[in-house]
C-alpha cells in the first residue's frame, strides 16, 4: 500500500515539513534573511561591527512577494510591541540570529526592538514588491559601513537560495541541506495509505508529531491564560464555564485551536510547530486531535499517531498547490484534523476518506485575507468543522460526488480544491490585497505594501 513512498520517505517528509517556528512563518522569514544579509555584509569586509546593534545598518531593503506581503502586514513579532514587515526586517538586520532560522528573533530583548523602531521611523527600511511569478520570495538587502549584504529565500520558509556580499555569492542554490535543489518526490501515498503508515510505523519514530503535541499545546495554554488579540479561544473557554455554549468535545477543540492562534499572532514569544510553512496549520491540524483524544481517554501513543495522520494528510493536500494560496490554509489543517479524529475514534480508512468529502463540501471556499488576529477565528471554525465531518463519517455519511466540488473519490476531491487553489488564487489574491491596502485608516499597512517608510 506504501509503493509510491516509502515508510522512510514518509518519516524524512515529515520532519521536513514540520519545523519549530517562532512567531508568523512570514515575518519569521523576513527577519531569518534579514540576518542572513546583516551576517554577509558584516564579513564582507575586515572591519567587524562590535554587535548587530551597534548602529552599524545604513539601509535595508526588503523585496517580497504579494502572498509574503499579505501575511506579514499586520501580524505581531515575538518579543517586541511592534508588527509587520517593515519591522521584521529591522529586528533581523539589529537582532536577528541566521543561525537559529525561524526562530532567528528568540531571546529578543525591548532594546533591541526599539532600535530596531528608529530604523524605521528614520525611513531606512525600504519595502518593495517582489513581480516574479514565485508565490513565496523574500529578498532582504542589508548595508552597514562593512558591506552590502543580500539573502534570498525561495519556495518554502527555510529555503535559502542566495546570499551574497558585495555582489559576490557566497551560498547558491544547491549549497545547502535545506537550500539545495531536490529532485522531484514520488507521489504520496493514497488516504488508505497514511492510514496504513500511522498504524504500522514505530511510534518511537514520530519524533516531531510528539514535538508538535508538546510545543502546540503550550501555545493554546498560554493564549488560555494570557490577553492575546480578540482573546477569542479565552472567550469561548469562559462562555462554556458560564453556560452559554457547551463544553464539549466541540467546543472545547474551537477553544483550544483559537486560542494557540491567538497567542501566536499576537506574538506570543512561545514557538510552535509549523506545518507545510505554517503555524497556524501546525496548531489546526494538532489541537482539535489532541482535544478528541483525551476528551475520549485515548491511549498517548493512539493520539500521537492520529495527529501524525492529521499532519500528513494536511502536507498531502498542500503539495498539491503550494504553501501559499488564496485559500484558507486553517481549512487544509482541518481537513488532516477531520482525518486524524475520524480515525482516532476508531474509523477505516474509508470513514477517513468521508471526512475529508465532509470537509471539501464545507469550508473549502475559506479564503486568506493575510495572516492576522482574526485568524482564530478561522482556525476554531476549522476546528469545529473537523469534528463535524468527523462524526458523520463515523456515521457513515459523506457529502456525495453528486454536489460542488466534491468527487466520489475523495483523493478527486482533494484535486479539485487544488485547482481551485491554483487556478482562482491569482486574481483573488491581486483583489484581497488591493482591498487590503487601500482600507481606510490603514494607511502603515498601505505605505508598506507600496514601499514608502511608515513611521
Amino acid at each position: 500500500m506504501l509503493a509510491e513512498m516509502d515508510a522512510a520517505a514518509i518519516l524524512a517528509l515529515l520532519e521536513r515539513e514540520m519545523v519549530v517556528a517562532l512567531g508568523c512563518t512570514d515575518v519569521a522569514a523576513i527577519a531569518y534573511a534579514a540576518a542572513l544579509a546583516r551576517d554577509a555584509a558584516a564579513g564582507a569586509s575586515e572591519a567587524k561591527p562590535a554587535s548587530p546593534a551597534t548602529g552599524e545598518i545604513l539601509g535595508i531593503r526588503l523585496r517580497a512577494s504579494p502572498n509574503i506581503i499579505k501575511n506579514a502586514m499586520g501580524v505581531g513579532i515575538p518579543g517586541s510591541r511592534f508588527r509587520g514587515m517593515a519591522q521584521a526586517a529591522a529586528l533581523g538586520a539589529m537582532a536577528g540570529k541566521a543561525d537559529r532560522g525561524l526562530t532567528a528573533l528568540e531571546g529578543l530583548r525591548q532594546e533591541e526592538g526599539d532600535r530596531a523602531a528608529s530604523l524605521v521611523a528614520r525611513g531606512l527600511v525600504h519595502i518593495e514588491t517582489f513581480e516574479g511569478r514565485a508565490k513565496l520570495h523574500i529578498e532582504v538587502e542589508v548595508e552597514l559601513r562593512a558591506g552590502l549584504g543580500r539573502a534570498v529565500i525561495e519556495e518554502e520558509y527555510d529555503r535559502v537560495v542566495l546570499v551574497e556580499a558585495n555582489g559576490k555569492p557566497l551560498v547558491r542554490l544547491g549549497g545547502g541541506d535545506r537550500g539545495a535543489a531536490r529532485a522531484p518526490e514520488p507521489a504520496l501515498p493514497s488516504l488508505a495509505g497514511l492510514v496504513d503508515f500511522v498504524e504500522t510505523v514505530d511510534s518511537k519514530q514520530l519524533g516531531i508529531v510528539r514535538k508538535a503535541i508538546e510545543l502546540n499545546s503550550a501555545i493554546a495554554e498560554e493564549g488560555l491564560s494570557g490577553d492575546y488579540g480578540l482573546g477569542a479561544g479565552k472567550t469561548l473557554r469562559d462562555s462554556m464555564a458560564r453556560g452559554l455554549l457547551a463544553d464539549d468535545l466541540l467546543g472545547q477543540a474551537m477553544a483550544a485551536t483559537a486560542a494557540g492562534v491567538d497567542a501566536r499572532m499576537a506574538g506570543s514569544n512561545l514557538p510552535v510547530v509549523a506545518t507545510t510553512g505554517s503555524g497556524n496549520q501546525g496548531i489546526t491540524a494538532t489541537l482539535p486531535v489532541l482535544v478528541a483524544g483525551r476528551r475520549t481517554g485515548a491511549e498517548a501513543e493512539r493520539i500521537l499517531r492520529a495527529v501524525a495522520l492529521s499532519h500528513l494528510v494536511t502536507i498531502s493536500i498542500k503539495a498539491r498547490f503550494g504553501q501559499l494560496s488564496g485559500l484558507c490554509g486553517a481549512a487544509v489543517a482541518g481537513t488532516g484534523a477531520a482525518c486524524g479524529i475520524t480515525w482516532l475514534l476508531g474509523g477505516t480508512a474509508g470513514a477517513v476518506g468521508h471526512a475529508v468529502q465532509n470537509m471539501v463540501g464545507n469550508i473549502s471556499g475559506m479564503v486568506c485575507d493575510g495572516a492576522k488576529g482574526s485568524c482564530a477565528l478561522k482556525a476554531s471554525t476549522s476546528a469545529a468543522a473537523a469534528v463535524q465531518a468527523a462524526l458523520l463519517a463515523l456515521g457513515g455519511k459523506s457529502v456525495s460526488g453528486l454536489e460542488g466540488i466534491v468527487e466520489a473519490d475523495p483523493e478527486r476531491s482533494i484535486d479539485n480544491l487544488a485547482r481551485l487553489a491554483n487556478e482562482g488564487s491569482p486574481p483573488m489574491d491581486a483583489l484581497i490585497l488591493a482591498i487590503m491596502v487601500g482600507k481606510d485608516g490603514r494607511q502603515g499597512c498601505a505605505a508598506e505594501a507600496q514601499g514608502a517608510h511608515p513611521a
